[in-house]
C-alpha cells in the first residue's frame, strides 16, 4: 500500500520534471528568436505597431461589426474544412537562422484530413534578392497513419524527396475522401 502511494508521487514528480524541461526548452527557443533582432529593430517594430493600432482604433468598426466579421470568417473556415476535409490541430514555427537576405524557419504542422491524421515537419528557406522573395521547402518529413497501405507509404516517400507540399495536400484530400467512402461502405456490409 505504501509503495503505491510513493509510486504515485514519484510519477507526479517525473511528470512535473518533464513539463519543466519542455517549458525551459520553449523559453530558450523564444529567447533565441528574440536575439536575432537588435534593440533598435525591436523598438522600431513596437513604435510602428503602436502607430498602426492607434490608426486602426480611430477608424475601426464597432464591436458588433467585428463580431459579424468574425462569424463570417468562421463560416468561411467551416466551409473550407468541409470542402477539403482538412482540419489543422496544431502549428509551431521556430526561426533557426536570420540574416539580412536569408531566413530559415522550422515548421511543425499536424491535423486530420477526414479520418486520416498526419504530421508534417519541414524547414522553409526564404531568400531575398533584388526585391524578389523566393521560398524553398527542405527537410520535409511526413508522418501518416497509413496502416498497411504500401501505396500511401510510397507516395509519402516521393513527396518527401521532392518537397512538394501542394501535391501532398491535393492528393491526400482526394485519397482521404475516397478512403472515408470505402470505410463507410465496408462498415455497412459488416
Amino acid at each position: 500500500m505504501d509503495n503505491n502511494i510513493y509510486q504515485v508521487y514519484e510519477d507526479e514528480i517525473q511528470a512535473l520534471e518533464e513539463e519543466i524541461k519542455l517549458l525551459t526548452e520553449k523559453y530558450e527557443d523564444i529567447q533565441q528568436e528574440s536575439t536575432f533582432f537588435s534593440e533598435e529593430e525591436i523598438l522600431k517594430s513596437i513604435k510602428s505597431l503602436q502607430r498602426e493600432t492607434q490608426g486602426e482604433s480611430k477608424g475601426h468598426e464597432s464591436p458588433s461589426d467585428l463580431k459579424a466579421q468574425l462569424e463570417s470568417l468562421e463560416k468561411d473556415l467551416s466551409f473550407l474544412m468541409k470542402l477539403t476535409g482538412f482540419q489543422f490541430t496544431s502549428h509551431s514555427k521556430k526561426t533557426l537562422e536570420k540574416t539580412g537576405d536569408r531566413t530559415v524557419q522550422k515548421h511543425r504542422l499536424s491535423g486530420n484530413c477526414y479520418s486520416l491524421s498526419f504530421q508534417l515537419e519541414f524547414q522553409l528557406l526564404e531568400t531575398q534578392s533584388k526585391g524578389k522573395v523566393s521560398t524553398v521547402i527542405t527537410d520535409l518529413s511526413i508522418i501518416m497513419e497509413s496502416g498497411e497501405d504500401s501505396d500511401v507509404s510510397k507516395f509519402v516517400s516521393s513527396v518527401e524527396e521532392r518537397g512538394n507540399l501542394i501535391t501532398f495536400f491535393r492528393s491526400l484530400s482526394a485519397y482521404a475522401e475516397w478512403y472515408e467512402h470505402r470505410r463507410r461502405t465496408f462498415l455497412h456490409f459488416k
